[in-house]
């Protein structure tokens, strides 16, 4: 699978790394989430999250009357299970969980978890088509599971990363002429000459295909990154990155062990706002912290805003039809 001779664009490679059906880290490879998994999210550290997110969903499915509840990407299904756990009793027993999983291990150790509380989708189209477009939609990092494209600044203009590999796999990384640039807001900000960007354009590509069929509700999205202007502040190297047992590595380590470590990078806000607007209105964007502090206790690790609790930011969305 990554005997590749010719360069391709490093999304492409990214998106073999991650998606491939047979060898793709998300489809057959991820070993588990959590202290003795690839990844730890933020979930399993604490319940403030399900708290916080089961208050949101029980205001945003009174608000829209909805009784649908859809998780995108919910790992090992711990955070759903924690916000059914959360919810008020008399909306919990109305309430309907969807969750949308394409990896079978994942999907697997979900119904463990979950049994019968949960209905599995394999596409937000599917699971909207379920709802007959009426739902509140949230997920936690999953925008960052998407393959991004990777640019540069040069004396040219932005050119875009693309890779190749020899005969004994060894990493040759090329510039492809200047093109046409994805929409991205990443370009309209000041950067110096040197500077690496990445585009989520898979995950716009995503949202722009399902989100016309999304009726009424509300969304939240909950991911690390920035808004575009200070996104890559101190960050010359762009924020691309790869896990490896929880161990963190960049530069040419990213492209060791393809299909076995995860592979993934800081979301830009701005762009989620923009590539959205279409079809949904932001109620409000704002730091995990603040999100948590009415279900955390003060001091909690993941209220400080030198942490978790400015790294992650909170998309609040409604559906504008």
């Amino acid at each position: 699978m990554f005997d590749v001779r010719s360069p391709i664009p490093f999304e492409q490679f990214m998106a073999r790394a991650l998606h491939d059906p047979e060898h793709g880290y998300y489809a057959r490879r991820i070993s588990g989430v959590g202290r003795r998994g690839d990844f730890t999210t933020t979930p399993m550290l604490s319940d403030a999250p399900a708290k916080a997110i089961a208050a949101w969903a029980a205001l945003a499915m009174r608000e829209t009357s909805c009784r649908n509840l859809i998780e995108i990407g919910p790992g090992e299904g711990a955070l759903a299970a924690g916000v059914l756990k959360f919810l008020p009793w008399s909306l919990r027993w109305k309430t309907r969980l969807h969750l949308v999983e394409t990896s079978i291990p994942l999907t697997q150790r979900q119904h463990e978890r979950l049994g019968k509380r949960a209905i599995w989708h394999r596409s937000m189209t599917e699971a909207l088509a379920a709802c007959e477009g009426s739902a509140a939609i949230f997920s936690n990092e999953l925008v960052d599971a998407f393959p991004v494209r990777r640019f540069q600044k040069t004396a040219l203009g932005w050119q875009e990363l693309a890779v190749r590999f020899d005969g004994q796999r060894r990493v040759e990384e090329t510039l492809l002429p200047p093109a046409t640039l994805p929409g991205s807001s990443g370009f309209l900000t000041c950067h110096p000459d040197g500077q690496w960007i990445e585009v989520h354009e898979t995950y716009h590509r995503y949202l722009t295909a399902w989100l016309p069929h999304w009726k009424s509700g509300r969304m939240l999205t909950i991911d690390y990154g920035a808004a575009a202007e200070s996104l890559y502040h101190r960050r010359p190297r762009g924020t691309l990155r790869a896990y490896w047992h929880q161990q963190r590595r960049e530069g040419v380590e990213i492209y060791q062990h393809p299909g076995h470590q995860d592979l993934t990078a800081d979301v830009n806000f701005t762009d989620l706002e923009a590539w959205s607007q279409p079809w949904a209105n932001v109620r409000r964007l704002t730091s995990f912290g603040k999100f948590l502090q009415t279900h955390a206790n003060p001091g909690h690790a993941l209220l400080a805003e030198d942490g978790a609790g400015g790294a992650f930011l909170v998309l609040d969305q409604e559906c504008r039809h």
